[in-house]
């Protein structure tokens, strides 16, 4: 299901648009090959006609018979590219291919040198009868040091043309899940929350109206936030921080006196840049399962510093962490963040989620300071 979303929003089901595209490219790459055939080979006749003429002068039967060579190893060499096509030797591994290249370039060049060797017969070039054997066998190891060559080159092309397809389309593929996950993140939390905070207004405006303003206009900052985080990657911490009050303040109105937080950071991790809802739902996290379960209710304690290097990010909820039923639930908010840090930095960053005692679970976020990987 995700693959299918990814691949319509990329333009992948585009069937008509990409059927051109790939007809273009296929026309470009076939116009391509055929250039360099040509060009490959008759640069092969030019250089050995031009060696040969520093010792002797080249009769016009010889210069055929080169071009006559030049015209079966096109043929040749485009009938063994369809060969290597069929059986898939550029998806072989290196240890694999080295001796197909070796064994097929020597099999190819006698395929085309004797072909070669009677058409020199029919023109009546001339031919060292004492040294025929030693002229056939240089002959056949210099073609076969051409199909060597030609093979090299072309297994050379298509690996670095297999790496630049694979790099892109991760790339494209990456940058399609981190826009599916961020907005999938903002799916989940808008029916969630909104309900609730929409039923704790309404209640709120016979019994205090004034509060019922304000919470108003925290939960229209809010839907703003979310709103913004479809057009930007990254946001500062203040203002996320600034979102989770917001988020915080109308939460305490569903759970009054059972909710309490304190939200603490330096100017320094204030500037930082960080992926929009990734604190705010680890808060929430802490509220739908610690803080929602407990009867006397209890408190949310963020702090935020930043180093060098890194952004340092705690989270401290009431409650007490159960792995197995946190992976258990339908939210996935954890793993979510988890995914998206992967995705934005490597190895380089972290969460940490574990019970710092026996009635407070502490969430540790590390972001490094300077972009994604």
């Amino acid at each position: 299901m995700i693959t299918a979303t990814i691949k319509a929003r990329l333009g992948f089901d585009n069937s008509q648009s990409v059927q051109t595209n790939e007809i273009t490219n296929t026309l470009k790459r076939k116009n391509l090959y055929w250039i360099s055939q040509i060009s490959g080979w008759g640069l092969f006749v030019i250089v050995n006609l031009l060696i040969i003429s520093s010792f002797e002068t080249i009769p016009l039967n010889k210069i055929i018979l080169w071009i006559i060579l030049a015209l079966f190893g096109i043929l040749f060499s485009h009938l063994y590219r369809l060969y290597i096509k069929k059986n898939n030797w550029t998806s072989l591994p290196l240890k694999k291919i080295i001796p197909r290249v070796l064994i097929g370039g020597f099999i190819v060049a006698i395929i085309i040198y004797l072909p070669v060797f009677g058409s020199g017969y029919l023109l009546g070039v001339e031919r060292d009868e004492k040294h025929l054997t030693a002229a056939i066998i240089a002959s056949t190891l210099n073609v076969t040091s051409v199909m060597i060559v030609w093979s090299l080159i072309y297994f050379a092309i298509h690996y670095f043309e297999n790496s630049k397809k694979a790099e892109i389309e991760t790339l494209i593929f990456e940058a399609a899940v981190k826009d599916f996950e961020l907005k999938t993140l903002k799916a989940q939390l808008n029916p969630h929350f909104m309900f609730n905070a929409m039923n704790s207004i309404r209640a709120l405006i016979e019994e205090d109206p004034q509060k019922a303003k304000d919470a108003i206009t925290k939960l229209s900052n809010l839907m703003r936030y979310t709103l913004r985080i479809e057009r930007t990657e990254t946001v500062p911490l203040a203002d996320e921080l600034k979102t989770i009050q917001d988020y915080l303040d109308l939460e305490k109105i569903r759970f009054e006196e059972r909710l309490q937080y304190k939200i603490q950071s330096t100017p320094g991790a204030d500037r930082v840049e960080i992926p929009p809802m990734m604190v705010q739902t680890l808060v929430e996290n802490g509220i739908k399962h610690g803080i929602s379960k407990l009867t006397q209710g209890g408190n949310v304690v963020i702090n935020a510093d930043a180093d060098l290097n890194f952004l340092n990010i705690e989270i401290r909820n009431s409650g007490k962490f159960d792995e197995e039923a946190l992976r258990n639930s339908h939210g996935f908010g954890v793993s979510n963040t988890k995914h998206r840090l992967s995705l934005l930095y490597g190895e380089t960053a972290s969460l940490t989620l574990m019970n710092e005692n026996n009635n407070k679970v502490l969430a540790k976020l590390k972001i490094p300071i300077g972009g994604s990987k």
